[in-house]
């Protein structure tokens, strides 16, 4: 047992969700399929208020997409009669893909949100069955301008502050990284720093393809941006980003992740160049900084030494247990765990769909 109690990762493919229980990240009992043939691309697990509440995105081609939760480890699942995000009928858009489930802080007790496509923030206040569009951003001048990336057009990372109540920030591909300091009232553009090296302007202020930003654990106003081409650290609150790439084998990737108490603490898993998006030399590896990205650690030891599969933005994740484990999934359906922050990686199952997602929790005896 991790000095922690247990830890249960969840883990959304293109087909189902898997759910996986340790009590010492090395031997893992997994249930599922859950909602086979239901894409899974965002999962949240909720810790607060003495209980579990395991929240997923769930897309069927036939019923849509909706989130469902669990509070008993997947036994049973609930959702709202009418869907748990809806838009208003004024917006004339409808719900195509749930990217992001992230619930906020301890002391916000209740305090959910999701990042959608069409791309548009939501707050949910009891505890994820049901969510308000964020009409600040969704009003947003810039909103007519925001592309899809490759996967969609996607508002695929939430980072709410966990020191200030007012200050939220939130990215998507295409439009980079945006910030509220007033709750959410109104969004401003915060891409200084962050090339757009595809468009004519390499510099606007809105358009970046940012793929995924993470909050520094210890340093709320750190925060680290993982670009289409481009990892970046910002000390400003996004204010201004400069480049922490030097040391990477490639600056392209998509996963972000950040220690939940350590400063300086991250993990990035490096691909190719966009028209591959392979792992460099099809050698999968984990690299970590613990100085803000000055520099980095090549970690590899117990994955493959052959890999041709990406590792998608939300496909990774770290629990909050003492070390830290460090959790990804590939596109070839491999999933691995850490329990060492990444020093050392275990294989927990193969042979699953496409991983879209991984999430991981500490929830105590099972």
């Amino acid at each position: 047992m991790t000095s922690n109690g247990a830890v249960v990762l969840a883990i959304g493919t293109k087909k189902g969700l898997w759910l996986a229980s340790s009590q010492d990240r090395k031997s893992w009992e997994l249930s599922g399929p859950h909602f086979l043939m239901y894409e899974i691309p965002s999962i949240g697990i909720d810790t607060r208020e003495g209980r579990t509440r395991i929240m997923v995105g769930v897309t069927s081609e036939h019923w849509g997409p909706t989130v469902a939760h669990s509070d008993d480890f997947g036994a049973s699942w609930q959702e709202p009669d009418h869907g748990a995000i809806r838009f208003p009928d004024d917006t004339g858009a409808a719900l195509a893909r749930v990217w992001q489930i992230k619930p906020d802080s301890a002391d916000r007790p209740g305090v959910v949100w999701a990042g959608c496509e069409p791309i548009s923030l939501w707050k949910s206040t009891d505890g994820g069955e049901h969510f308000e569009l964020n009409r600040g951003l969704w009003d947003h001048p810039h909103r007519a301008e925001w592309g899809a990336g490759y996967g969609g057009a996607a508002a695929h990372s939430v980072a709410p502050d966990p020191t200030d109540p007012q200050m939220l920030h939130v990215a998507m591909s295409t439009g980079g990284v945006y910030r509220s300091t007033d709750g959410g009232g109104s969004w401003q553009a915060r891409n200084t720093g962050i090339s757009a090296y595809f468009l004519p302007d390499p510099n606007p202020e809105f358009g970046q393809c940012v793929h995924k930003i993470a909050r520094d654990g210890e340093v709320p106003e750190r925060l680290y941006a993982q670009n289409h081409h481009g990892v970046y650290r910002s000390d400003d609150n996004a204010d201004t980003w400069k480049s922490i790439a030097d040391g990477l084998p490639s600056d392209f990737g998509f996963v972000m992740l950040t220690h939940p108490r350590a400063g300086g603490t991250a993990w990035v898993i490096p691909m190719k160049a966009d028209g591959e998006r392979i792992p460099p030399d099809g050698r999968l590896a984990v690299h970590r900084t613990d100085d803000a990205g000055n520099s980095w650690r090549r970690l590899d030891n117990g994955l493959p030494q052959a890999e041709y599969n990406t590792v998608l933005r939300d496909a990774a994740a770290v629990d909050e247990a003492d070390p830290v484990g460090v959790y990804f999934g590939t596109r070839g359906g491999d999933v691995y765990a850490s329990s060492n922050e990444g020093e050392g990686f275990d294989h927990v199952v193969g042979n699953l769909p496409d991983v879209l997602c991984v999430r991981a929790a500490v929830v105590g005896d099972r």
